[in-house]
């Protein structure tokens, strides 16, 4: 069976079969509700998106490039460093999801860009979409088939120690500490990637084409997968600040970025009545020909 509930006594039996993931009390419980809930936000945080790209046309002028590259790098790097690391279960089903609507994010993206005959990308940044795009394939093709071959691998976390465990720092394998420097890149990138959205803010002086809801919910998402990871309990024989630390990176990736994201937050209100961009004016225009 995909969970063994003779490791997790008093545990969950659906939190284990679903999951793999052992849940002796309510603050376990509550920390799968609420990595549910992050799951939920981030699910539903693309759609007003879409919907806003394809009401205005102008997902290319509004949103950066180097704002949804660095977002997929650091998606990427994300769900590998999660995998090696030995992070939560949710932790590694949310970085997957991360990862497909980014690629889906990007594609709409360059669709718009020809659309509106926009230039060329520069070859860098061809060069990197095309790496970060067949990596991010790649990646979930490994990961399905390792889940596929040995499911009891794929648990992100030992389901239990041995009780006399003297409570200590649990050691980092090899895999982990690649898996730690993995994703402590991620965070890095996660931070990076607001800048360019910012700084295209500020040029345009104009948030028009970019939706709300989708920072919103990002914010939401990245809220409730913190403290969905705080609240987990360590591991039998493992301290909280040890626990704490081997989550660190995803720890800062989750709830570092959401001070930047208040800044584009404060630019929504800042830029709530700027300028158009120019395809709107010209829509405007038209619509007045056609009236007259």
């Amino acid at each position: 069976p995909f969970g063994n509930l003779s490791d997790c006594p008093n545990g969950s039996r659906w939190i284990m079969d679903v999951f793999n993931e052992c849940a002796q009390d309510s603050r376990d419980v509550a920390s799968i509700i609420l990595g549910l809930g992050s799951i939920a936000c981030f699910i539903a945080a693309a759609f007003p998106q879409f919907y806003q790209a394809c009401r205005t046309g102008i997902m290319d002028q509004a949103l950066s490039i180097y704002f949804l590259l660095g977002w997929l790098g650091g998606d990427l790097l994300n769900l590998i460093g999660s995998f090696l690391a030995d992070q939560l279960p949710l932790q590694v089903y949310t970085a997957i999801y991360y990862v497909l609507a980014d690629l889906a994010m990007l594609s709409l993206y360059c669709y718009y860009r020809l659309k509106n005959g926009g230039r060329a990308f520069p070859a860098p940044i061809n060069a990197a979409f095309v790496f970060l795009s067949v990596g991010s394939l790649s990646s979930l093709s490994l990961l399905g088939s390792a889940s596929t071959e040995d499911p009891g691998t794929f648990k992100g976390r030992s389901l239990l120690s041995a009780p006399g465990d003297e409570l200590g720092p649990k050691p980092f394998s090899r895999t982990e500490i690649i898996g730690f420097t993995i994703g402590s890149i991620s965070s890095v990138l996660y931070l990076c990637s607001r800048v360019p959205q910012i700084c295209t803010n500020y040029k345009r002086k104009s948030t028009s084409g970019i939706s709300y809801s989708l920072f919103a919910l990002v914010m939401l998402g990245n809220s409730l997968y913190g403290l969905s990871v705080l609240l987990k309990n360590p591991e039998p024989g493992q301290g909280q600040g040890d626990y704490i630390l081997h989550h660190l990176p995803w720890l800062v990736g989750s709830l570092g970025v959401l001070a930047l994201d208040v800044v584009i937050s404060f630019q929504f209100l800042v830029y709530r009545k700027g300028r158009p961009a120019a395809l709107e004016e010209r829509d405007a225009l038209l619509g007045e020909q056609d009236e007259s």
